[in-house]
């Protein structure tokens, strides 16, 4: 797929998010970036478009309320009248140890991950088969990839990044007939968190064969592959410097 005059939607427009927006608008594309409460990233990534002379939209959406995701498509048909790409990257990340995770905790997980997928995806297939298709582009984690747990106090986490790889597989073979691939990338140490000290860093440089982080621009250059791809769907891409070697 081309990526001039077409409409790319990001859900959870920071960090990542905002690097993605810069490369789709420097290649054509308008953008519609959703936000729960980081509003000025989102506005910031919308300023990065508009100076690449693309239009953006900014959408304040709570990706686990379902009225929040069909007012947010229909916003999109009414500014743009067409969806082309769907990056569902709203995600929580937080260390809970198992004894202390409420079952609002679980919830919570489950219903911006997992359920957030499934219910923008839901929302924006319909207006994608009125233009011949698109791509639905999500994001799992490496470790979920995997198949097998690695950290402790990441439960609901794990667990939501795993249904998220399950929901593309099964997602990719219900819309292939209308020519929409659907695809996840599984980020391993693309960016350090926050707060993370230098000891921490350089042990997950020695955990990866690649021995550094990835920076976000090799999350960038996978969306735009498989945006460009006419022919992988239902495919889980790690991104990790072969983290999951080890």
């Amino acid at each position: 797929m081309q990526l001039s005059d077409r409409v790319v939607l990001l859900t959870g427009a920071r960090r990542i998010g905002m690097a993605v927006a810069a490369a789709v608008s420097a290649r054509g594309a308008d953008v519609v970036l959703t936000y729960n409460r980081s509003h000025a990233e989102a506005d910031e990534a919308a300023a990065t478009v508009r100076t690449a002379g693309r239009r953006a939209l900014t959408v304040q959406a709570d990706v686990s309320d379902e009225s929040a995701c069909a007012t947010l498509i229909t916003a999109i048909d009414r500014e743009f009248g067409r969806l082309d790409v769907v990056v569902n990257m709203a995600s929580l990340y937080r260390s809970i140890p198992f004894d202390k995770v409420t079952p609002a905790d679980w919830q919570r997980q489950l219903s911006v991950d997992l359920g957030g997928s499934f219910l923008v995806s839901h929302a924006a297939v319909p207006l994608m088969r009125r233009h011949g298709g698109g791509r639905i582009i999500n994001f799992t984690d490496w470790v979920a990839a995997s198949g097998r747990p690695r950290y402790k106090g990441y439960l609901a986490y794990y667990v939501a990044k795993a249904g998220v790889k399950a929901f593309t597989e099964a997602l990719a073979l219900e819309v292939a007939a209308d020519q929409i691939l659907v695809n996840a990338i599984a980020p391993g140490p693309i960016l350090a968190p926050p707060g993370t000290s230098d000891e921490e860093s350089q042990s997950v440089e020695k955990s990866t064969p690649l021995g550094r982080w990835g920076g976000v621009e090799e999350i960038v250059k996978a969306v735009l592959a498989l945006v460009d791809s006419d022919f992988i769907t239902g495919e889980t891409i790690r991104v990790d410097g072969g983290r999951h070697l080890y």
